[in-house]
């Protein structure tokens, strides 16, 4: 059975209010409901989320041997810039970027990883089913944050897809490019790692970012699709997978959770001079 068949859903719009506040707090939400849904004080959970100019970095970023160059030149394109607590590579958020996160519970026996993608990858598929095109999974070269469950159309991605898991929850997050240019998100990142690996020999491998290969939905569709028409699919199909919608915010039991792991990833962005 399907992982999106749940009960209950319970549903997160931060799609608006994401706008003022730092993409930090998105992922310390996220991993405030891992704990819930994981520890059983909280259905299934699926939350959305909008944030300004923001290039989120991944630990690996952080290893980048000129790095403060790549930040600088990050943040003189007008964008904020961040690490995130988990693995993968730098992606770009601004307002045409739709995030979506599922969260499961890992009642009986273990969720796969490749479980946990194919679930999002299902909830993708769904969302824009009534369009004549197939959306593939499986890395595309020359993306920024590339990886074998990169969504892609006639070969160019439009999203990327990773995975968190923290005490019996399993989290999974895609961030969609709806509308805008993506070609030029890509050579925002292309950018910098231009400017953070320099000509530096390094161990883990970075992206050579291609900016060919990457295009927004509203561009493969042939659709002027805006947040707010995805947002309207994400909810349509969410009530399709479940018998209940649940629709409420961090509980007043969360909120020190939250708080906890918002301290964990300040402390990691302070580290590297991103806080402030």
């Amino acid at each position: 059975m399907s992982l999106l068949r749940q009960g209950t859903w319970r549903i997160i719009d931060h799609s608006t209010s994401g706008l003022y506040v730092r993409a930090l707090q998105s992922f310390a939400i996220d991993d405030t409901l891992c704990a819930s849904v994981g520890g059983g004080q909280s259905p299934a959970a699926a939350r959305a989320w909008v944030h300004k100019k923001t290039v989120v970095m991944g630990i690996q970023d952080g290893r980048l041997p000129f790095l403060q160059k790549g930040i600088d030149f990050v943040q003189s394109r007008g964008y904020d810039c961040i690490v995130r607590n988990s693995g993968g590579l730098a992606v770009v958020l601004d307002e045409n970027v739709l995030n979506l996160t599922l969260v499961f519970p890992e009642k009986s026996g273990r969720i796969g990883i490749n479980n946990g993608y194919d679930a999002m990858w299902e909830l993708i598929r769904h969302m824009f089913r009534d369009f004549e095109v197939e959306i593939e999974a499986g890395e595309i070269v020359g993306s920024y944050c590339p990886g074998s469950y990169d969504l892609s159309i006639d070969g160019k991605k439009f999203a990327g897809i990773s995975q968190r898991r923290i005490r019996g929850g399993v989290a999974v997050q895609i961030y969609l490019d709806v509308c805008g240019d993506a070609a030029e998100r890509a050579a925002l990142i292309k950018g910098f790692y231009e400017q953070a690996r320099g000509n530096e020999e390094t161990k883990f491998i970075y992206p050579e970012v291609n900016t060919a290969v990457m295009a927004s939905l509203s561009e493969l569709l042939s659709a002027n699709l805006t947040v707010e028409d995805v947002m309207e699919r994400f909810l349509y199909s969410m009530k399709s997978f479940s018998s209940e919608l649940m629709s409420e915010g961090l509980t007043e039991e969360e909120q020190p959770v939250y708080e906890s792991y918002l301290v964990r990833i300040e402390e990691r962005n302070e580290k590297l001079g991103l806080l402030g």
